[in-house]
């Protein structure tokens, strides 16, 4: 029997450019998490930014139920980018992230300058940014996966999109 093609292609500069780009373009993503009651997993649409270092983050009300899973288990994956106007919807690129969670406390230095961070891209969100219950968190990369539509599909490790 024959083993199944690889259906990765080899990673290049253009799939860690375009990576990179729906790293830093996206605003929302889709969030998926393991409910820690039932150990199923759950999808959650959330607002994505990043940190000045390009990693993505997010800020969260610690009343939502992705909150709550992330502090049991935070291992998550993300998915970035969205279909265009026109053509397949699965033509246009995404990016699954599988990360990891860090809940930043409000009470280090690096804080303020998240928050102000954030607003450049996220101005709504002066609205509840200061609440109590709304905290950062940073998702660092474990693995990702490119999709540039049909047969561009690209597998990266940790280290090959730096800084995220």
């Amino acid at each position: 029997m024959t083993a199944p093609k690889d259906p990765f292609q080899p990673l290049d500069d253009d799939a860690r450019a375009l990576a990179r780009q729906l790293i830093s373009g996206a605003t929302y993503g889709a969030l998926a998490v393991l409910d820690p009651a039932t150990g199923a997993p759950s999808v959650t649409r959330i607002a994505i930014g990043t940190d000045l270092d390009g990693t993505p983050v997010t800020l969260i009300s610690s009343l939502s139920s992705h909150t709550a899973a992330l502090r049991a288990d935070p291992r998550c994956s993300l998915l970035l980018g969205e279909p265009g106007p026109k053509g397949d919807p699965l033509t246009h690129p995404r990016l699954t992230l599988d990360c990891t969670a860090t809940f930043l406390p409000r009470d280090t230095s690096h804080h303020p300058v998240l928050r102000d961070h954030y607003l450049q891209t996220h101005p709504k969100a002066k609205l509840y940014i200061d609440f109590a219950d709304f905290t950062f968190v940073r998702f660092t990369l474990t693995r990702a996966l490119l999709n540039a539509g049909f047969g561009k599909a690209f597998k990266f490790d940790k280290d090959d999109l730096g800084g995220t």
